[in-house]
């Protein structure tokens, strides 16, 4: 399959890298920085990749016609160009971001779709895989009553004031911080504040904390509205971090506007070093009635760092690009019946699982069922 894959960054080289390596992909990588992309064709010598520097004026349609599909991972603002673009092309559209916003539009361009093209926003962990995880669960209650999810990217090794380390996007830790976060509450769907609804909880003997954060829940308020009665996504971190953060973005006002925004953004990339010793914590709990019980399922995950094709993936890294890459191999072939926008939790725990790409997230797995 021919694939176009625009940002030859973090997320766009991870995902390039996993699809060569399956050996079933023609790539074409778009970027602006030549360096960039010379690091990826360093990486890649032989055929099935082919680089292009963008100059940024460039009539997106006429370099995605003909190919299968293009995934954008590239700054979230970005994305409602390039899914128009590709509405233009006749091409799929694949993306990974977490802002409501940029879904919004892409959600409506995709109503204009022609039959055999998708449009397929939230491919990454989370939203993403949480999505279809929360949603396999929540589907075996015959009554559901409560979703959780709940999920962090963690150092291992944390030994500074924010007890974090720089493994991803900046940009999207920042903008996750900041925005709106979707909830159901007593059946309700409203907006709770980013930063808010503090909890704290142990896994495997280590305290975490969490709290709302956006975006991650993806469209499961949609899909469960009228069905549930409470559902939230929540952000872990190590103990203190969020205090920590809201000083930052509220009582400093460095959340205040896109301006404050990359200043901390810069105070971040100089202050906080990126870690490649990582891990992935995943979980959502469910309750409600089954089998005549009222009973919890708890699913958690941890996925560690770890190397592949002699290169040290980081655990975000990892679950980022094999969740938008097992997304596009599970729903590529399925193109011919389908059409327009297709949620993550359409694609089945199951399928994802199985596939050569979500088989990342299937180790060290804990689960526990109990009444309650």
């Amino acid at each position: 399959m021919q694939v176009v894959i625009i940002g030859a960054g973090k997320i766009g080289a991870s995902i390039c890298k996993l699809l060569l390596l399956s050996g079933d992909y023609q790539i074409v990588l778009l970027d602006t920085a030549a360096a960039a992309l010379a690091r990826l064709q360093a990486y890649w010598p032989k055929s099935g990749l082919q680089t292009l520097q963008l100059r940024g004026d460039e009539d997106l349609s006429v370099l995605l016609r003909g190919q299968d599909a293009v995934i954008a991972a590239t700054a979230f603002d970005q994305n409602p160009r390039i899914a128009h673009a590709a509405l233009q092309a006749g091409c799929s559209y694949f993306d990974l971001t977490e802002d409501t916003t940029a879904t919004a539009l892409i959600r409506e361009l995709a109503l204009q779709a022609r039959a055999g093209q998708i449009f397929v926003p939230q491919c990454g962990l989370a939203p993403g895989f949480i999505g279809i995880l929360a949603h396999a669960l929540a589907s075996r209650f015959s009554r559901l009553d409560t979703l959780k999810m709940r999920v962090g990217a963690l150092p291992q090794y944390p030994n500074n004031a924010l007890k974090y380390n720089l493994t991803w996007s900046t940009d999207g830790l920042i903008n996750e911080y900041c925005n709106p976060c979707a909830a159901i509450r007593h059946g309700v769907r409203l907006e709770v504040q980013a930063l808010e609804g503090l909890e704290h909880f142990a896994l495997d003997g280590i305290e975490y904390e969490a709290f709302n954060t956006s975006g991650g829940l993806g469209t499961l308020c949609e899909t469960w509205a009228g069905r549930v009665n409470q559902l939230d996504y929540k952000t872990v971190r190590y103990l203190g971090h969020r205090e920590r953060m809201d000083f930052l973005l509220n009582d400093l006002r460095l959340g205040a506007d896109q301006a404050s925004r990359r200043q901390l953004k810069q105070i971040l990339e100089a202050a906080i070093p990126v870690t490649l010793q990582d891990v992935v914590l995943i979980m959502v709990a469910a309750s409600g009635e089954l089998d005549g019980q009222y009973r919890q399922i708890t699913d958690a995950r941890k996925v560690y760092h770890r190397e592949i094709a002699g290169e040290t993936w980081s655990a975000i890294q990892l679950t980022t690009a094999a969740a938008a890459c097992a997304a596009v191999d599970l729903l590529l072939p399925q193109r011919a019946t389908r059409r327009g926008f297709v949620a993550q939790e359409e694609i089945t725990l199951a399928a994802l699982l199985a596939n050569r790409f979500g088989q990342y997230y299937a180790i060290d797995r804990y689960a526990q069922e109990v009444p309650v």
